[in-house]
């Protein structure tokens, strides 16, 4: 075992999660594995890099193995698709040899202040597929089933009707070039406080959007902390929506950071998730409330105290 990934393991050893059915002393001994300890989550939920730095350190593979120390099962990464190939490779065979399925990477380049979906602009429609075809090779490089698509601004000198219709076709034309290969696009929908002005905000708009699309290759992807201060009725929104959504992420609010931090009751809200028994992956797109060590540590307990049971 090399001496980086004996440290990593050994400094949880005290944390005293619920889930462990051994305790070890508080010493540099060792952080047992998931499947000596029963530490594995029931939800497959999906860290990302940087949030066990502190006890990982900065090499995405340590970062990994650690993940699937602490019993992760799934992984996501916003930027992948920005990684040198050689690093999307190594990632990708750690993932497969530690059981750890890749979740969403961004697919495209995404306009914050520009409406270049909602235009119908050919150009920007142009680009967008250009990047969808570019996103296809790195999926089947990391193994990844989804990919996370953000439909841009408003075009505030269209009516809002032509501005879908406008949404649809892109995600029409990107559907065909996706279908072949089995890989599905997810549209986030953003809050307004975050990310004033975008064309894609709620729940039901998402819905209206892939049902028009019309493609298993167009889904939701249900950010339940976006949706909680765009509109909350979270529950209700997630079983009304629930036939389109492939995909969800998690952040508590305010702050975006872990379950138990807000005001969201995100045990409940699992328990939803989980009697629908959702099949995919629930990315932890947020920070880390506390910092350093202490702050992982009680990320981890966090997420074990809403766990299904």
């Amino acid at each position: 075992m090399k001496r980086r990934s004996f440290v990593a393991k050994s400094a949880l050893a005290g944390i005293g999660l619920s889930g462990c059915v051994t305790k070890v002393p508080a010493t540099a001994g060792a952080i047992l594995a998931a499947e000596e300890t029963e530490l594995k989550f029931k939800m497959k939920f999906a860290p990302h890099l940087g949030m066990f730095k502190h006890h990982a350190g900065e090499d995405p593979i340590d970062q990994l193995n650690f993940m699937a120390d602490q019993g992760f099962s799934a992984f996501e990464d916003n930027g992948m698709k920005g990684r040198e190939i050689a690093m999307q490779e190594k990632m990708a065979s750690t993932m497969a040899n530690r059981g750890i399925d890749m979740g969403v990477f961004v697919a495209h380049k995404i306009y914050w202040k520009e409406a270049n979906l909602a235009s119908g602009k050919q150009d920007w429609r142009d680009e967008f597929l250009a990047d969808i075809k570019s996103s296809i090779d790195v999926a089947k490089r990391v193994n990844a089933k989804w990919m996370t698509v953000v439909p841009g601004h408003l075009d505030l000198r269209l009516d809002m009707g032509y501005q879908t219709a406008n949404v649809v076709e892109s995600l029409k034309q990107a559907s065909g070039l996706l279908e072949p290969h089995g890989i599905t696009m997810v549209l986030e929908p953003l809050n307004f406080r975050d990310h004033p002005g975008l064309f894609l905000t709620k729940a039901a708009q998402a819905f209206q959007v892939c049902r028009s699309v019309d493609s298993p290759s167009c889904k939701i992807l249900f950010d339940i902390y976006h949706q909680q201060i765009q509109e909350g009725n979270l529950i209700p929104n997630i079983e009304d929506t629930w036939d389109e959504i492939a995909y969800f992420q998690i952040g508590d609010n305010p702050g975006r950071k872990e379950p138990t931090t807000g005001e969201i009751n995100y045990a409940n809200v699992f328990k939803v998730i989980s009697e629908r028994n959702f099949p995919g992956i629930l990315g932890m797109e947020h920070g880390n409330f506390h910092e350093g060590i202490d702050g992982e540590k009680k990320l981890l307990a966090a997420y074990k105290s809403v766990d299904i049971n």
